[in-house]
């Protein structure tokens, strides 16, 4: 499992393993407390948190934002949790991260 954060040093999306209490932001360098970042996302694989982050940052810019509301953070963990679901009752399209994109355009 992997969070998606931001860096809050320069604002720069990242993930990092669940379990693990730092990261080092790969754009500024800054030490990420993780139990003090602002968890935007749990994800199960590190592909699909680095399609998610392309598509926040899209989002974002498109919307000359610079970051999301609660409000917004909530529906994206309620859409991917039911997106979950359904992958779990259907496993053949357990790869449609399309769907995702989707859920962060709307």
């Amino acid at each position: 499992m992997y969070l998606i954060l931001k860096c809050p040093g320069c604002s720069t999306f990242t993930y990092v393993d669940k379990y693990s209490p730092q990261r080092l932001c790969p754009q500024c360098g800054e030490i990420i407390d993780v139990a003090g970042a602002t968890i935007y996302l749990e994800v199960s694989d590190y592909r699909l948190a680095e399609s998610i982050i392309a598509e926040l940052k899209k989002y974002l810019t498109a919307q000359k934002r610079k970051d999301l509301t609660e409000e917004e953070r909530e529906q994206i963990r309620k859409e991917y949790a039911e997106w979950m679901k359904q992958t779990l009752l259907n496993p053949e399209k357990s790869n449609d991260s399309k769907k995702m994109t989707k859920i962060i355009e709307s």
